[in-house]
């Protein structure tokens, strides 16, 4: 699965980046951000995160999102 691998290779590259708290452990990660992990990769998994969420919605919900 490519949501578990790059969930993992991330916390492999970044001790800031561990098992997300409250969610699917193997597919979501939580990350401190003590400046270790640099903007740039932040904004990264913010939005990656947000386009599986979306992806997810039923198809009416993401066209309003669209607007």
């Amino acid at each position: 699965m490519e949501g578990v691998r790059l969930a993992l290779e991330l916390r492999a590259q970044f001790p800031a980046v561990v098992a997300g708290y409250h969610t699917n452990k193997r597919l979501w990660n939580t990350v401190t951000l003590d400046g270790s992990v640099p903007a740039e990769e932040i904004r990264d998994m913010v939005e990656h995160s947000y386009d599986q969420v979306v992806a997810r919605l039923p198809k009416a919900v993401r066209l309003r999102l669209d607007r």
